[in-house]
């Protein structure tokens, strides 16, 4: 029988909450110049949710907030819910349009901005009457030079400009009670926050994230990433990209050490590795290059403290793993999607790996692996959701199911329920399941090319690219031909100093693929990237079909 005495629901409130106690005067929170320790890391979270209580924020209902990676987005991530309410964090890359329909469809009527943010809501403040409470923080931020401070790119005239009644951030936590506000959720089941997916198919989708399974999958990353309590997380990753993650919560839980980002750049990287002892950071294999990239401009062979890297999205390449090596970061490459929390499975490291040769090595660690400790399952189905043989070459849908599942879409019953069919979520993305139980990414189903009724994994393609030394970025997708249906072209940024033709990275997939699966176009070009990494094969595939690109002969 469930009592007091025996049951508490899973709430990540739990670990600030802990850790104040256990750490009050240990530096929970490094922004720039600033710091907070686990004490002020709590009192700024309770004057949050004190505030928000004042301006009548019930249970669940959503706040909005627009921000870079900052101490006020962080204490967001636990003020909200003290007050019982559910964060919604958009992202600071998205159109005035786009940030208007999540305010709308969320149905928030307070929002958090940050000063440099102002100017993506100018446009479109006549769409947000929704919003009767502004509140404005990092005015003070914009412009700093510093590490995690740097300018988000705005000018002073945005800057200076304000909704009407908005308030000062600082002013507003400090004019209310720092004295816990007690409003612990009687469900873990509750909404926690409601995280939009990207929209690149279809208006996003708000999912649900509910107190437990954040509480979980916050564990999850820590344990994975094997962190404790001297560990400083480098947020490299977007705070607003499934709630960090739930590192925001997983660090917390630790009583580690959170170092904010406002810019993510090569330089501010370095900086922070160099100057305050960063051991983890996250994000898509765009940071690892962005992580070479700096150590090399700042002359370091090797980083003196060992640095694990959670990598997600496409599959870092095996020279970029390589380098990562050389540089003394172990990379961990996960997989997962809004609608798992983030990351799900994980690519568990066997101790024979290490016997294996470089590229064998970098070939194993680039597969999804398999599920978080935690997240009970992850298959490939075929049609029929049934598991297809694992013998790596039978494609089939990856889909999971368990403890860190989304609760389901806001507002979006229908939508929920084809997500669900069968008792699985379906993530939309094909892979297959090896012999030895890992799961490897092939494709998105969208992002697969049928070329002359065979199958060609842009995936594929993109790897062997890779390891060509002048190419340093790729992405593979479709182009109509009239013969084969669809037939694989590449786009690939050149490696800098390097020279490399069409004709010769051609050639160098023949050798490498059947040549029905190599390009047969190559376009030189910086590839167009979501604000979290992730190419955007659609703006490519658009190019492409629209026909504004050379035609294939």
């Amino acid at each position: 029988m469930a009592t007091p005495a025996n049951y508490t629901p899973l709430s990540p409130q739990s670990f600030l909450l802990r850790n104040a106690r256990v750490y009050p005067e240990k530096i929970a929170i490094v922004d720039g110049d600033s710091r907070l320790t686990y004490a002020q890391f709590l009192e700024q979270a309770c004057r949050l949710a004190n505030g928000l209580l004042g301006q009548g924020l019930t249970t669940e209902a959503n706040v909005a907030l627009l921000a870079p990676n900052t101490s006020a987005h962080l204490v967001a991530n636990f003020g909200v819910h003290m007050a019982g309410g559910s964060l919604v964090a958009i992202n600071t890359r998205l159109s005035p349009q786009e940030i208007a329909y999540i305010v709308d469809h969320s149905q928030a009527r307070i929002m958090i901005v940050d000063a440099a943010m102002l100017a993506s809501l100018r446009p479109v403040i006549g769409e947000l009457g929704g919003i009767d409470c502004w509140i404005v923080a990092g005015a003070d931020s914009v412009g700093a030079d510093s590490v995690g401070a740097d300018s988000v790119g705005t000018d002073s005239a945005a800057a200076e400009w304000r909704p009407e009644g908005a308030v000062d951030y600082e002013a507003f936590v400090r004019a209310s009670s720092q004295a816990y506000p007690g409003i612990f959720p009687e469900d873990e089941n509750q909404t926690i926050a409601l995280n939009y997916t990207s929209g690149t198919t279809g208006k996003p989708k708000g999912v649900i994230y509910t107190h437990r399974s954040v509480y979980l999958n916050g564990i999850c990353d820590v344990l994975e990433m094997h962190m404790d309590a001297n560990s400083v997380h480098l947020w490299t990753l977007p705070m607003f990209h499934c709630s960090g993650w739930c590192y925001t919560w997983g660090v917390t839980a630790l009583g580690a050490t959170h170092i904010c980002l406002r810019m993510v750049t090569p330089n501010t990287i370095i900086r922070a590795i160099l100057d305050l002892g960063v051991t983890h950071l996250c994000g898509a294999p765009i940071v690892l290059q962005m992580l070479a990239d700096g150590a090399q401009k700042a002359g370091v062979e090797r980083f003196s403290q060992r640095l694990k890297v959670s990598v997600a999205a496409a599959p870092p390449s095996p020279r970029i793993i390589q380098r990562m090596l050389d540089l003394n970061v172990d990379v961990v490459h996960v997989y997962g999607l809004t609608e798992t929390y983030g990351p799900t499975t994980a690519c568990e490291i066997q101790p024979e790996w290490s016997e294996k040769s470089g590229e064998q090595r970098a070939r194993l660690i680039a597969r999804q692996g398999v599920p978080y400790m935690l997240a009970e399952d992850v298959q490939v189905m075929d049609r029929n959701v049934e598991p297809v043989p694992a013998d790596g070459q039978t494609l089939g849908e990856i889909c999971m199911r368990g403890n860190i599942v989304m609760k389901g879409y806001y507002r979006e019953p229908q939508s929920t329920a084809a997500a669900f069919r069968g008792g699985w979520f379906h993530s939309g993305d094909l892979g297959v399941m090896h012999p030895d139980g890992y799961i490897e990414l092939r494709d998105r189903a969208k992002d697969i090319i049928i070329s002359g009724g065979e199958n060609i994994s842009t995936i594929e393609v993109e790897n062997v690219l890779y390891t060509h030394p002048a190419v340093k970025d790729v992405a593979v997708v479709s182009q109509p031909d009239d013969k084969w249906g669809e037939v694989a072209v590449a786009f690939v940024t050149p490696a800098e100093g390097s020279v490399v033709s069409e004709a010769e990275l051609i050639a160098y997939c023949r050798q490498h693929l059947a040549h029905f699966k190599a390009p047969k176009a190559v376009f030189f070009e910086e590839l167009p990237r979501t604000s979290t990494g992730k190419v955007q094969k659609y703006v490519l595939r658009e190019k492409l079909w629209k026909g504004r690109e050379k035609r294939i002969n």
